[in-house]
């Protein structure tokens, strides 16, 4: 952010002075009863103001100018709190961190908040409103574990409760995915954990099930979890003692996986992609009632060119190499993501196209990110 004038930043304490006047003429509307009255502050509030505006999901989200003015303290709250959990400097935010924050993460919270608050509505005061679940489909390396870790903290510091929720925690365990594996051999991509068939499905309807009704406050329940690591990276559940738990009432599910919203094709298209999809595509038809019914809100994260998953993995993996820690060779990178871009280069045109299995257009947000992981106007 700038430092202006006297060399205050745009937040001080974390709120805005809601009652103050300005002298400032430019300032008419709305934004006037928000602005601080010292003017270097106001110029600095004034150019976040235009820098929001400009984001490229502003339009999408219907949102206009005048919205944005009047709920201007509550971005930059959102704003300082993002700043606390990533534990950047409010006053020293490069652009990229900005648009990160106020061009993505910020509307997207915008945009789920309003979510929430239409589907609470259908309910009447007497009756127990189960959580909104909401999806996000987006292909592996490109954010959105993070953008969902960030809604998550929002969500939190707002007075919501909330819940996470990855399809990687319903991976078979490791004597499930042993037995996928026999009983697929010389398929590559049922050899490790990852496309449809991979996943226990039962235990994926009874988790979602149980959060539905985490109505009331008293009422738990434990997430599962996968731990990646075990078996030398084969994976394994985790024990359940490690479990998260999760209390009622719970206003919120943020549910993200590289494959959510993926729809069974016709065989002959599956196959020109690659034969070994056919078993992959028959495995899709019971991921609709274990998965996606759930879910009443979308957010599907659209990447131009599936490539970029293996310039994302690999960046990730160099990373942590140069960190001293143990990461995956270039080689080893390009196996593993060759095991899903079958399922990318078949699935991701229907679902860019149609939306998810049962989306309703009016609860699905499209974002189409460019090769740096930042939304784009797109189409």
């Amino acid at each position: 952010m700038h430092l202006n004038g006297s060399g205050h930043s745009w937040i001080q304490d974390g709120s805005m002075h809601q009652n103050s006047t300005s002298s400032n003429k430019g300032i008419q509307g709305p934004l006037h009863s928000v602005f601080p009255s010292v003017p270097a502050q106001v110029s600095s509030v004034e150019d976040l103001f235009e820098f929001i505006c400009s984001g490229p999901l502003i339009s999408k989200l219907g949102l206009t100018s005048e919205m944005i003015a009047e709920s201007i303290d509550k971005w930059i709250s959102y704003g300082l709190q993002l700043c606390l959990l990533f534990k950047l400097n409010e006053l020293y935010l490069t652009v990229p961190q900005k648009a990160r924050f106020y061009h993505y993460y910020i509307p997207v919270f915008v945009w789920c908040e309003d979510k929430i608050s239409k589907h609470v509505s259908q309910f009447k005061d007497s009756e127990d409103i189960p959580p909104l679940v909401i999806g996000f489909s987006a292909p592996q390396g490109c954010g959105k574990t993070t953008l969902v870790f960030a809604l998550d903290y929002l969500f939190k510091v707002t007075g919501r409760k909330s819940a996470m929720l990855s399809i990687d925690d319903f991976y078979l365990s490791a004597e499930g995915q042993a037995k996928l594996r026999e009983a697929n051999p010389g398929n590559a991509l049922l050899e490790f954990r990852g496309n449809a068939g991979s996943h226990d499905l039962p235990l994926s309807i009874e988790t979602m099930s149980g959060l539905s009704k985490l109505t009331k406050e008293g009422m738990k329940m434990r997430l599962p979890r996968y731990d990646k690591s075990a078996y030398s990276g084969r994976g394994d559940r985790a024990d359940p003692s490690t479990w998260p738990e999760v209390e009622g009432p719970l206003t919120v599910v943020l549910f993200e996986g590289w494959m959510l919203g993926f729809k069974p094709l016709p065989v002959e298209v599956v196959h020109a992609v690659d034969p070994q999809l056919e078993i992959i595509n028959k495995n899709l038809e019971a991921y609709y009632d274990s998965w996606d019914k759930f879910i009443k809100a979308w957010v599907v994260i659209k990447i131009q060119d599936p490539s970029y998953v293996y310039q994302w993995r690999l960046q990730a993996e160099i990373a942590m190499r140069e960190d001293g820690n143990p990461g995956m060779t270039n080689e080893e990178v390009k196996d593993f993501v060759s095991r899903y871009l079958p399922a990318y280069k078949a699935y991701l045109p229907t679902l860019y196209a149609e939306g998810p299995s049962g989306s309703d257009p009016e609860n699905l947000l499209l974002i189409e990110i460019d090769e740096g992981r930042n939304p784009i106007l797109g189409n």
